[in-house]
């Protein structure tokens, strides 16, 4: 049954805008740096007042978890340090992402922005 999974999972992909999946350790790599992006520009301060958040980015199981947790990152920035700065930070995070998400949960184009 194995032999299924792979071809199973590529299909899958391919619906979802990404003709391959990314390797597993393009995948862990990834997922390592993000996090590690997202404890940073929360600080030590941030760490301090939000450990909830802290501990959820810390502890999250994969790729697609830290992307859900962007809007929860964003309002502890937002709260330290302002709106604007916060859209930069998250923004910057946000570009990590590329290629390591299916077509789905890519973030579109705004037209506001521009």
């Amino acid at each position: 049954m194995r032999w299924l999974k792979p071809n199973l999972r590529s299909s899958i992909y391919g619906l979802l805008g990404n003709p391959l999946p990314p390797s597993e350790s393009v995948m862990d790599g990834g997922t390592e740096d993000i996090r590690e992006s997202m404890l940073q520009v929360l600080g030590e301060t941030g760490m301090r007042h939000f450990p909830q958040i802290t501990r959820r980015i810390r502890y999250a199981n994969d790729i697609q978890a830290l992307w859900y947790l962007r809007g929860d990152l964003m309002g502890a920035l937002a709260a330290m340090h302002g709106e604007v700065a916060a859209r930069q930070k998250v923004g910057s995070i946000t570009e990590m992402f590329r290629g390591l998400l299916p077509g789905s949960l890519d973030s579109r184009p705004s037209p506001l922005v521009g």
